[in-house]
């Protein structure tokens, strides 16, 4: 029997995971899928923990051109090894700024929050200040020593691109992972309005009016409609999980799955297993959630791993101003019926948000799926498996008292 290999708990860098030789299932055609696809801006929504950083840190390896030859080794035996698509890899300068954890009470914190990111983002590329003319030196530093103000802070993304197309001469792939966490935490400490003015310019200046880039991909939740960054931008292409396209590379599927479990020697447990962790419908795939999936391969034992890192407090704060109507629907889920809701893919935050913002949220964080789809945006939803359930009823039902 070969021996196992360890269990990259938590561990998100693609680069990591290779070198150290932990446990990977290959999702490099998520890769050959991003070139093939025609739109310049791409925005891919996903519950948390589903591997959207896993997945963009891939892209960030692949694509750039910094140490393009020691980051080709990490893809030897990955499916990308044999597609015509490997002509790409190295050969782009890549910007890759993650939101995740960007959690502040004020707009004031948040700022100070985005220009010690942007600093420290700026500071991996101290090698290019060797070819600036004299005011690119002093933008360039005051920038690094977040020595600016937000109108400026706001065209950082746009700059740093410049440079790099100036450096290599090549357009630059843009990566911005979690891009809705600072709207979503803006809205629940009320703040939004300052949010949404300020990421206007800070994602529509690098993404809209940037004649250096070269393609730009997006991740998040949901999609934030008045946002505004993506109004006027006709090359975008939302995929959400009710769309097919990108369907099978977030999340485990069945037979990835069933070779994980044979790999750790628990195939026995696969029923099981399925019952409390598959059930999401992604476009037209069934997928099990990969981080459940690990921590049961870790401990070989069944439990709530997912749903015990729950930290969404805006749908704690929708479900305080629930109605009747909306617990009794929920204790009806809870009891494994369905129920019909309207799903629009355009989350709107407003001082009174209809219940339809929760239902949306529910499904779009992964505490429900679609069984069906009945018409134009409307869908049979229902909780996916037994992890959620004990979330049902531990956690929402207890605001129904």
């Amino acid at each position: 029997m070969s021996k196992q290999k360890r269990l990259g708990l938590g561990v998100d860098d693609f680069k990591k995971i290779r070198t150290l030789d932990y446990y990977y299932i290959d999702k490099t055609k998520f890769i050959e899928d991003i070139l093939l696809d025609g739109a310049d801006i791409k925005l891919l929504c996903r519950p948390r923990r589903f591997g959207k950083t896993l997945n963009m840190s891939t892209l960030r390896y692949f694509f750039d051109i910094e140490n393009k030859e020691e980051n080709r080794k990490l893809f030897n035996g990955l499916y990308i090894e044999n597609s015509p698509m490997i002509s790409e890899q190295g050969k782009y300068p890549v910007i890759f700024i993650s939101f995740k954890g960007i959690n502040t009470l004020t707009f004031e914190n948040l700022i100070e929050r985005i220009k010690d990111r942007i600093s420290t983002l700026y500071r991996s590329y101290s090698f290019l200040i060797k070819n600036f003319n004299e005011f690119e030196i002093e933008k360039f530093k005051n920038i690094t020593n977040s020595n600016i103000d937000t109108i400026q802070l706001e065209s950082s993304l746009l700059f740093l691109s410049e440079v790099l197309y100036k450096y290599y001469d090549e357009k630059v792939i843009i990566l911005i992972d979690e891009y809705d966490i600072p709207l979503l935490t803006a809205y629940e400490n009320g703040y939004y309005n300052e949010a949404i003015n300020f990421f206007k310019g800070f994602y529509g200046d690098v993404l809209k009016t940037n004649e250096y880039l070269h393609m730009g991909v997006l991740t998040g939740i949901v999609r934030v409609a008045q946002a505004g960054i993506f109004s006027d931008l006709n090359n975008i292409e939302n995929y959400t999980i009710l769309n097919k396209k990108y369907s099978q590379h977030f999340g485990l599927l069945e037979d990835e799955v069933e070779k994980a479990l044979q790999d750790y020697n628990v195939s026995y447990k696969l029923d099981e297993v399925k019952s409390w962790y598959n059930g999401y419908k992604f476009g037209d795939s069934e997928v099990y959630n990969p981080l459940s999936i690990l921590k049961f391969l870790s401990t070989q034992e069944l439990g709530a791993y997912w749903i015990d890192t729950f930290e969404n407090t805006l749908i704690k704060k929708l479900l305080k101003s629930s109605d009747k109507f909306v617990f009794e629907t929920l204790n009806n889920l809870a009891d494994g019926k369905e129920t019909v809701v309207y799903i629009s893919q355009n989350i709107i935050l407003e001082n009174n948000p209809s219940s339809d913002v929760l239902w949306e949220l529910l499904l779009f964080s992964g505490y429900l799926t679609v069984k069906e789809k009945i018409d134009m945006n409307v869908y049979f939803v229902r909780i996916p498996n037994t992890e959620v359930i004990t979330f049902f009823k531990k956690f929402i039902c207890r605001y129904c008292l």
